[in-house]
């Protein structure tokens, strides 16, 4: 198995809030998420998800209650707000455009 790629600056708002989109999830949850619907190429650490988790609770993109996970311990369960859900639509539009862009330029030939 090859090593996990490192998250380029920007995409982890993008992919919380698709993983959110799914369905709710504790903060763990997420981040296994992300690893199963990547086939194990993406891996995101604690100390990343979670200030992510608190910058798109803080811009209303997400919402967060109190639960308890599966294995019957306390855990933040968040999920998508409204204005996540368009943001979302921003988020992968945006993405979509640089990925074309980056694409062309990956596909240029070399002189």
């Amino acid at each position: 198995m090859s090593k996990p790629i490192d998250l380029l600056q920007g995409t982890l708002d993008l992919l919380i809030l698709k993983t959110l989109a799914v369905g709710g999830e504790h903060g763990y949850g997420i981040s296994v998420r992300i690893r199963q619907m990547s086939r194990e190429a993406l891996e995101v650490q604690q100390g990343s998800l979670y200030p992510a988790l608190q910058r798109l609770e803080s811009a209303g993109w997400i919402q967060s209650e109190w639960g308890n996970s599966e294995n019957n311990r306390k855990a933040k369960f968040y999920s998508l707000t409204a204005a996540g859900r368009k943001q979302l639509t921003v988020e992968t539009e945006n993405w979509q455009r640089m990925a074309q862009a980056i694409g062309l330029i990956l596909r240029t030939q070399e002189a």
